[in-house]
């Protein structure tokens, strides 16, 4: 099938081929044609190595065990900390769905830690003050997430293990229980949730649905081989000794549930993943403030992994996560931004090149005749390669809603993660580059 060829691609003929040099022009066509294929076809067989990898620890002994897990035989002691900042519409809905955990409640404490919040909740907090299970801290001055997470943890010395939740996001009645069973080892120091969107309604909540879910199934395989290395603010369970031997909560550049995360592993431990403890999580509903936060999550991870943890990476000390994960993470990373800027150019391509033979462009019908296009010659291989690509993700994301039991209807969500995922993720994640090549910092708020 003959390709279309583009003014820049004569223009270039003319420019460096002496004339009468039409074999040169031609090759140089050739491969200016196919050099959007030595791009694309890398980054899809990466994708789906790295799905069959996942696949591959699905299956594996440890990841069947981790499913198999029953209730706690004890109950330890458990101090939840819930930071909050001007959370007046969400914090009492989030604390109810504390009180109503089927948790013995003498082993249950619940610390609120008002940070400077300048709307009513402070006033809404009050209204929990004289319940027995509930402590109430009122910090004056707004000092950042992670230092009202280090209040709650001080206040709470009595605490066998440390939780964290967020103001805006809702917990399941058995999800503690079910948390606190993953402590069998010792040398688990952290736990996380299978974290999903709350009610969504818009499009992107839809997208975002789709994408927490397949974040379920990935988690569960990746703590199978100890390959976790964020442990999200919306209900993670630390060993309360994890604090007193690597230290509090740091800024960790606006991620200190990444940073806390990474630093467990760095010394050496394990974190583990609760496939049925389900929370719930509000999330943006509009492009702006979700490109904020993801600007921040990933510009944050690129920022410890780069300055305070390169250690971890290319590291056998670390097995999965030193040798592959944190490789493919930033490898990932990179062929989104290359692989949406590609599309960018090919699409600028054609339209100039539309453009130009509407106009009668010089050289362009001739050129034609020996041009190729990534789009059309390759169909078949490109086809199946993305296709099979976006099947095995779709079928991570059927698996985790039913392991984890997840509540919501997954075919809108499922269509709009297909179509919506590949344009908006660049976004984010060029913005955080960029943020971090040149020194940017950024208010999350």
């Amino acid at each position: 099938m003959h390709g279309r060829a583009s003014p820049a691609r004569a223009l270039m003929c003319i420019l460096f081929v002496p004339h009468g040099k039409n074999t040169l022009c031609l090759l140089l066509s050739l491969v200016m044609a196919w050099s959007p294929n030595l791009i694309v076809y890398p980054f899809l067989l990466a994708a789906i190595y790295y799905e069959f990898f996942l696949l591959v620890t699905f299956l594996s002994k440890p990841a069947r065990d981790s499913r198999k897990r029953g209730t706690p035989t004890t109950y330890p002691h458990v101090a939840i900390i819930v930071p909050c900042w001007n959370e007046e519409n969400t914090i009492e809905s989030t604390t109810k769905s504390l009180l109503a955990l089927k948790y013995p409640s003498k082993k249950l404490s619940i610390v609120l830690v008002n940070d400077g919040s300048t709307d009513n909740t402070k006033k809404i907090l009050a209204r929990f003050a004289r319940h027995p299970q509930i402590k109430i801290i009122n910090k004056e001055k707004n000092g950042g997430k992670y230092t009202a997470l280090n209040a709650g943890i001080s206040s709470s010395p009595e605490a066998e293990f440390i939780g964290c939740l967020d103001a805006d996001s809702l917990v399941a009645p058995d999800a503690l229980r079910e948390i606190v069973s993953c402590f069998e080892k010792p040398e688990v120091m952290a736990t996380t949730a299978a974290m999903s969107v709350h009610k969504p309604h818009t499009l992107l909540q839809h997208m975002q649905y789709a994408e927490y879910i397949f974040g379920i199934t990935t988690r569960h395989i990746l703590s199978s081989v100890n390959g976790i290395y964020v442990t999200p603010g919306p209900f993670s369970i630390y060993r309360s000794k994890v604090f007193r031997e690597l230290g509090n909560f740091r800024h960790g550049y606006q991620t200190e549930d990444l940073e806390m995360a990474l630093r467990i592993q760095y010394a050496g431990y394990k974190i583990e993943n609760s496939l049925r403890a389900r929370v719930y999580t509000k999330a943006p509903s509009t492009l702006r403030p979700l490109l904020k936060q993801r600007v921040r999550w990933t510009s944050g991870f690129l920022r410890n992994i780069l300055y305070d943890y390169r250690g971890l990476i290319a590291n056998p000390r670390y097995n999965a996560l030193g040798l592959f994960i944190l490789p493919f993470a930033l490898f990932s990373m990179f062929s989104g931004i290359s692989l949406f800027s590609l599309s960018i150019f090919e699409f600028a391509k054609s339209t100039i090149h539309s453009v130009s033979v509407a106009q009668g462009v010089p050289l362009t019908y001739a050129l034609s005749l020996h041009s190729f296009s990534w789009f059309y010659l390759p169909f078949t291989v490109m086809f199946f390669l993305g296709g099979a690509t976006l099947l095995i993700t779709l079928v991570f994301i059927v698996m985790g809603k039913r392991l984890s039991n997840t509540p919501g209807n997954l075919t809108v969500s499922a269509i709009a993660y297909s179509i919506l995922y590949g344009f908006v993720a660049p976004l984010w994640l060029i913005r955080s580059v960029a943020d971090v090549a040149s020194g940017a910092r950024r208010s999350w708020r």
